[in-house]
């Protein structure tokens, strides 16, 4: 089973590549933000629940998140693997995912990073911002921000799956079509 951790700083093209991989590697495709969106529309009992936390301003716990996932998961009996997209978001979660797979008879293949400069990534917001209508991305302080929470508060995950000998850093500067090939090349040579 191939079980990919995309990572990568905000606008360093982890949503386009997903699909890419999804389609390459006939993954299954798994966004924290969908599973969110999806339990709460739904009315699921852990639905309600982190939305319980959302709606006071708190995040929601790392039980509730990893539990979620869990679920998704399961739905998924045959799958060739998975790509965890939002996911995991600290080095606690890691820890959860993997108890959780290794409980069902697998593991984190690879974490592969696209690494992308900071200039970049502003650039790129600000034209994902014209091109998506995405007020989010227009504005420079909302952008640092989210780059400084990313630096902050996810990057260091990456030194979680290091120490496992799981982390590929792929260069993310270039056309799709390039980055592609270099996250292709990396996961079929792991």
């Amino acid at each position: 089973m191939l079980n990919i951790v995309l990572f990568g700083p905000p606008g360093a093209g982890k949503g386009t590549q997903s699909e890419r991989l999804i389609g390459k590697y006939n993954l299954v495709h798994l966004s924290t933000g969908d599973i969110f969106r999806a339990n709460i529309k739904g009315e699921t009992e852990l639905g309600l629940l982190a939305k319980s936390y959302m709606d006071q301003g708190n995040l929601v716990p790392d039980e509730v998140t990893i539990n979620m996932l869990k679920s998704e998961v399961l739905k998924h009996e045959n799958a060739k693997g998975f790509i965890f997209d939002g996911f995991p978001r600290t080095n606690a979660q890691a820890q959860a995912l993997d108890a959780f797979l290794s409980s069902i008879g697998t593991e984190i293949t690879m974490m592969v990073g696209l690494e992308v400069k900071e200039e970049e990534l502003r650039e790129r917001l600000k034209k994902r911002a014209e091109v998506s209508g995405r007020p989010d991305d227009a504005d420079p302080e909302v952008i640092q921000n989210r780059i400084n929470v990313y630096k902050n508060e996810t990057a260091p995950v990456k030194d979680y799956y290091e120490k496992q000998d799981k982390y590929i850093a792929v260069d993310g500067i270039g056309s799709i079509d390039d980055i592609s090939d270099r996250l292709y090349a990396a996961i079929d040579n792991n």
